[in-house]
Parts: structure tokens; C-alpha cells; sequence
């Protein structure tokens, strides 16, 4: 579905934040900075967010394969990259890590009641931890948001991966790719289509995140990719929205929380699935197919 470009302009707070992540990585060039000794969990940050567009947050739920008349009068909760980010990446600036080099891994949204769309958004962020054994560093962010009705309705926690050292021809490697995981069998299938090439670009005129990666091919291929990629919040948002439409029957207050971990890069164009067994699901080609991402899930029935 074609997404129209009016959304860039209310973009300001996460187009603010790329500026200040390209400025960064500058710094980090002309002047590294040294490794020192990291205190977690770091300070607490805290924001608030004028409410959100309706037309914007209905466009964006019908992006993501969701029903906007499902969401009427609330927000969805899937849809917190949008203020999340601006505010977290504030807790990683004084991370000694590349900052070009950080990926996204996958995140935890636990919901606790939905958020009002006529009230101010009012976020809590804070850097939880860095597991750094030299190859790799793993960070964790916690992110806390909720209105004046609705406090501390949604926490989440954003896990990111920073490779330090090591090669493609590194034999731990080249064993870890070929274990990457796959659809099992067992599952079911709850929604199968095919993302187009621009799904990328949608998606960043809604959320902000216009990391080129994701919407410019010649960057992509630099990096190397064979095409631009999907977001990694990109699949949890249209994994969310599946599993309300295919298994909670359309009842978006029934997902209490969904905790992914994003396992390998879903290239554009793609047909691609989302697979359940249990209290497991999969977004991946098929039934022992790849997974791009891997998660369990809970609903109000299981508490």
C-alpha cells in the first residue's frame, strides 16, 4: 500500500535523533574514544511527546497488516520506536562502541494497559546493561511509557549487538551462521504474504527510522546485503498484528507481551509467514524454512 510522504513531517524527534547518531559516528572517527569503565544501569531520561497523529497511527496500523478500526481511541503498542528511540539513544552516547556498527537484536514489549491517543506520552529510558566479552557487546535498554490516565502502561526493553572482532572466516562463525534458526516443525501457519521492495521506505515515512539500510539499495548492497532490509521492528510490528488477526480474533487488548529476538536480516522483496507452536511464534519462509525472528508470546488468558 502506498504511504504518503506528509508523515516525514511529523518526524522531527527521531529525524533529530539520526542527525545527532550520523554526528556521533563522525566524532567517533576523527577522535575514538577510549574503553572505560561502564556503570550499569545508567541514568534514568526522561521526555514527553505531544499526542499522536490519528491519521498517522491509522495508516501505520494498516501498514503493518493490522485493522484501524481496532485501535480506535487508543494507540498501538507496537508502534513505540517511534518515541522510544529519540529517547534511548540518548543513554548509549557515551558507549565507546561504533556506533555505525550497532544492531538491532531484538526487544521485549510487556503491555500493561493501552495508552489513550488524546494524551501526552510521557517516556522513561535508561541504559539497563553492557555484556562485553571482547567479540561481541550485547546492550540493553529499558524504555517506560504512559499518559496521565494510563501510567507506565507499556515497558519495554531494546536489546542491540555490537560485533567487536572476528571475521566471515572465523570457523565459530561460519558454525554460529549455519545453525541460525529455523521454522520447526510442529508449528502452524497464521498469515503468509509478500512484502514489497518499498516496505522498507513505508515504514520509515511512519516510524522516522530512515537508516538507509532499509530503503536504499546501493547502500544496502555496501553493507552486504542483496537488497535493502526490512526493520527489525518492522517484522515484530506485522508479527504482532498477525497474531491478533489469526489467533486472538481481532482483539488487540488480548496480546499482553511478545519478546523477539530479530535472528537474521529479511531482504526486500519477500514473501514471508508468521508461525505459531504454542506459546512460540516465527516469522520465517515456511515450515523448516529460515526465521528471521524468533519469539514466545503471552495473552490476558494466561495470567
Amino acid at each position: 500500500m502506498h504511504v504518503s510522504t506528509r508523515h516525514v513531517l511529523r518526524q522531527g524527534p527521531m529525524l533529530a535523533t539520526l542527525g545527532k547518531t550520523a554526528a556521533r559516528a563522525f566524532v567517533q572517527r576523527v577522535r575514538p574514544q577510549p574503553a572505560g569503565r561502564l556503570i550499569t544501569p545508567g541514568p534514568e531520561l526522561r521526555r514527553s511527546f505531544a499526542p499522536l497523529d490519528t491519521g498517522l497511527l491509522d495508516e501505520y496500523v494498516a501498514h503493518v497488516g493490522g485493522d484501524p478500526r481496532a485501535y480506535r481511541g487508543v494507540v498501538p503498542p507496537h508502534f513505540f520506536p517511534h518515541w522510544a528511540m529519540p529517547v534511548a539513544a540518548d543513554t548509549m552516547a557515551d558507549l565507546p562502541y561504533p556506533i555505525l556498527r550497532v544492531l538491532n537484536a531484538g526487544c521485549r514489549m510487556q503491555v500493561n494497559a493501552l495508552m489513550p491517543r488524546n494524551e501526552a506520552l510521557h517516556v522513561r529510558a535508561q541504559l539497563a546493561s553492557v555484556e562485553d566479552d571482547g567479540k561481541r557487546a550485547l546492550i540493553t535498554q529499558r524504555v517506560i511509557t504512559g499518559t496521565d490516565s494510563a501510567p507506565d502502561a507499556l515497558e519495554v526493553e531494546m536489546y542491540a549487538f555490537v560485533p567487536l572482532s572476528g571475521g566471515n572466516g572465523d570457523k565459530q562463525n561460519g558454525a554460529a551462521k549455519r545453525d541460525k534458526p529455523r521454522v520447526p516443525q510442529g508449528c502452524r501457519e497464521i498469515a503468509f504474504g509478500k512484502l514489497p521492495a518499498d516496505a522498507g521506505l513505508s515504514f520509515a515515512k511512519l516510524t522516522g527510522d530512515f537508516n538507509p539500510i532499509h530503503w536504499v539499495p546501493a547502500y544496502a548492497r555496501a553493507s552486504g546485503f542483496r537488497n535493502v532490509i526490512l526493520h527489525g521492528f518492522g517484522t515484530f510490528a506485522r508479527c504482532c498484528e498477525s497474531l491478533n488477526r489469526g489467533l486472538l480474533g481481532g482483539d488487540v487488548r488480548k496480546l499482553k507481551l511478545l519478546h523477539a529476538k530479530f535472528t537474521r536480516p529479511l531482504v526486500l522483496p519477500h514473501a514471508v509467514g508468521v508461525y505459531v507452536r504454542q506459546r512460540e511464534v516465527y516469522v520465517g519462509d515456511g515450515i523448516e524454512g529460515p526465521a528471521y525472528m524468533t519469539g514466545h508470546f503471552e495473552t490476558g488468558a494466561d495470567s
